[in-house]
């Protein structure tokens, strides 16, 4: 058998197109949009080697078009986690014996095909499945997961060379071992580019994964699925099942051979599956791996000498951004009273040239929420809001669901610091905004860091380098991704490693070598070269 030391490719991260008018990605991606509108897909489950289509089958529609049906998903049952649990067990053997190299080549065809032939239908597939705008699509399902991939193994490469001194006569190894069972992968509906990381990643270092996506992300997630096959993934290494969630926890969180999960979603459910494994722990062969990220309430905290021009876009990108449904999202901020004034206006001017509709319409800035249960929800803040004493409604504050689950970006101003909507995760377009006496700046450190249970991301404006160095110091633990005159979100693969501490997750960083750890469990060897033959050490003798 011939054997090498390879280099991976360098990565780069992937340019983002711009789709301007008569550019060749926008003519592409208008046409598969047409095309992803005009056909009734049917989705089927991936478990090993079937393509899983069961009798109850579940509509696929825009959350800014409800009435259009894009296609049918086929929902499974137990059996099917059962099913899906074997396979992933069954594909593990050969799939732990493959040697690194051929993993690796595997998730780098599929980072090419996502940057090539697969671009405009995985961007589409988001644009209409989860009512992305065509750039926060092609940040996201083009962009960001080529990126993982392609970054994730050069990380690998780099975990496996890390080995430990020998001392003279002795060679001590250290491998990096698949973790000994199946790994579950439980996505969220706001990023594809995650949905398609969380297996991706496991699967990279060996092991092999059940698959279920969040309902709302399925359109897209099927696309992933096709791409992995396509790309060399072996059938049973990623099974993509489409189960209810307590349905699978009973059968996954029960199983011996559960060895880890990786996940993104609410808090609320990441509290309950930890305290599920804590129950069964000793039904498992080991203590499986946990790793989360889930909410946040983060924030934009100003000084008295920020730039208030600067200030205000972050506000708008980092609030109303894919409607403020991601976990970065700027949710609360604080702003002093010397820029109020000068900042409400850029903030009114900006809020009335926003544009809202489908995706389809690249001129929308604004889309739609993601479904009715959360558009309910968010809709329950904003008239709250209006009922309160203690809040105006700066802008925004309109809804209508009948086409589409549209919400106006919305700016609350708070006379509370304690308000609801400056404490709990809303997860949509409310951004509510405080006003301090710029004197007590280091009192409103202390009020940022202590109103939220989540520490995900944060921001600091200001242009006096010793409060940046303050807020630094102060919010050392009120944010894992922490930005400076920047808004808190968009985090780049190997530039801002992501995760949160406190409420929002592990903290284990995706999009770094860290993050890849987790899914490994090193074995150390030490060989003698010429062992001892008498037990005796030199100091039993006497002088």
């Amino acid at each position: 058998m011939s054997q090498g030391t390879f280099k991976v490719p360098i990565p780069k991260n992937e340019p983002v197109l711009n789709y301007a008018p008569g550019s060749p990605e926008k003519k592409n991606l208008k046409a598969a949009l047409a095309k992803a509108r005009g056909e009734v897909a049917d989705i089927p489950m991936y478990i090993g080697s079937e393509r899983v289509k069961t009798d109850s089958k579940h509509s696929l529609r825009p959350p800014h078009d409800h009435q259009h049906i894009l296609g049918h998903f086929h929902e499974g049952d137990a059996s099917h986690v059962s099913l899906a649990i074997n396979a992933a067990l069954g594909a593990r053997e050969a799939w732990v014996n493959m040697a690194w190299e051929h993993r690796a080549s595997i998730f780098l065809k599929a980072a090419d095909l996502i940057a090539g032939p697969y671009r405009a239908r995985l961007n589409a597939a988001t644009m209409l499945g989860q009512s992305k705008s065509a750039y926060q699509a092609e940040i996201d399902s083009a962009c960001e997961l080529i990126d993982f991939l392609r970054y994730n193994v050069y990380y690998m490469t780099q975990i496996y060379e890390q080995q430990p001194e020998s001392s003279p006569g002795i060679w001590n190894r250290l491998e990096q071992r698949p973790l000994e069972g199946f790994v579950f992968a439980l996505t969220p509906f706001n990023f594809t580019a995650i949905a398609g990381n969380l297996p991706a990643s496991a699967a990279l270092m060996g092991n092999t994964i059940v698959w279920k996506p969040a309902y709302s992300q399925i359109f897209a997630a099927h696309v992933i699925m096709e791409i992995f096959l396509e790309a060399g993934v072996p059938d049973g290494v990623i099974n993509l099942i489409y189960v209810n969630g307590p349905v699978a926890g009973d059968i996954i969180f029960n199983h011996p051979d559960f060895a880890g999960i990786h996940f993104t979603g609410s808090t609320g459910v990441f509290q309950h599956i930890w305290k599920t494994i804590g129950q069964n722990i000793h039904k498992y062969k080991g203590y499986p791996r946990i790793v989360g990220e889930t909410g946040g309430k983060d924030f934009i905290l100003a000084h008295k000498s920020a730039d208030a021009k600067a200030l205000a876009t972050a506000i708008i990108r980092g609030a109303f951004e894919y409607q403020g449904q991601k976990c970065s999202a700027a949710s609360r901020a604080y702003i002093p009273q010397n820029l109020w004034e000068e900042v409400k206006g850029y903030l009114l001017e900006d809020t009335k040239t926003i544009k809202m509709g489908g995706v389809e319409d690249f001129s929308n800035f604004f889309n739609a929420v993601i479904d009715e249960k959360s558009f309910d929800k968010i809709v329950k803040y904003i008239d709250a809001a209006k009922e309160s004493d203690m809040v105006e409604v700066l802008a925004g504050g309109k809804y209508d669901k009948s086409k589409g689950y549209f919400i106006e970006p919305t700016i609350l101003v708070s006379k509370d610091p304690m308000y609801v909507t400056m404490c709990e995760e809303i997860f949509g377009p409310v951004i509510t905004i405080y006003v301090y006496q710029q004197e007590r700046f280091e009192e409103t450190l202390a009020l940022v860091d202590t109103t939220s249970p989540y520490a995900l991301t944060g921001a600091i404006f200001s242009q006096d380098r010793y409060a940046i160095e303050l807020a630094s110091k102060k919010l050392t633990h009120a944010a894992g991704n922490f930005y400076i005159n920047d808004k808190p979100t968009g985090a780049v693969v190997g530039q801002q490693p992501f995760g949160g501490s406190r409420a929002s997750g592990t903290n284990d960083k995706a999009g770094s070598l860290l993050n890849l750890l987790r899914w490994v469990s090193p074995r150390t060897i030490k060989e003698t070269f010429v062992p001892a033959k008498d037990y005796r050490y030199p100091f039993l003798g006497e002088e």
